[in-house]
């Protein structure tokens, strides 16, 4: 089996040595997002949050899949006291649809951000 390597215009491009995102088959794992919107790094956690969760819709929809195709979702924040307003954008963004989901503190992020959003499909 062949790798597809993925790319949106729709999302940021990757701040390193790899790709937005990665399909082998039917699978596909999105590199961590971070919240850019138009170019600006999104400070405030909420926009931040939707910031990212675009960005890997972006990419997800790049390998011709859906939101209703994203089966895991993990997200590193700055601050564990943002679960809350995390989890208001994830539940307005998700609706129903629940992907298994990791939530996790970390010491620092690219570029300073708040957030940073990566996560796994299966698509056709």
């Amino acid at each position: 089996m062949s790798l597809e390597f993925l790319h949106s215009d729709k999302a940021p491009a990757a701040v390193g040595p790899y790709s937005q995102g990665t399909k082998g088959g039917s699978v596909v794992f999105v590199s961590g997002q971070l919240p850019i919107k138009d170019g600006e790094l999104q400070e405030d956690v909420k926009k931040a949050t939707q910031a990212s969760l675009e960005n890997v819709l972006a990419v997800v929809e790049a390998a011709g899949g859906k939101l209703e195709d994203i089966a895991r979702v993990g997200v590193f924040v700055d601050d564990i006291n943002d679960f809350g307003a995390i989890n208001d954008v994830y539940t307005e963004f998700f609706g129903d649809h629940k992907p298994a989901r990791a939530l996790v503190e970390v010491a620092a992020l690219p570029k300073g951000a708040v957030v940073e959003i990566e996560a796994t499909a299966i698509v056709g």
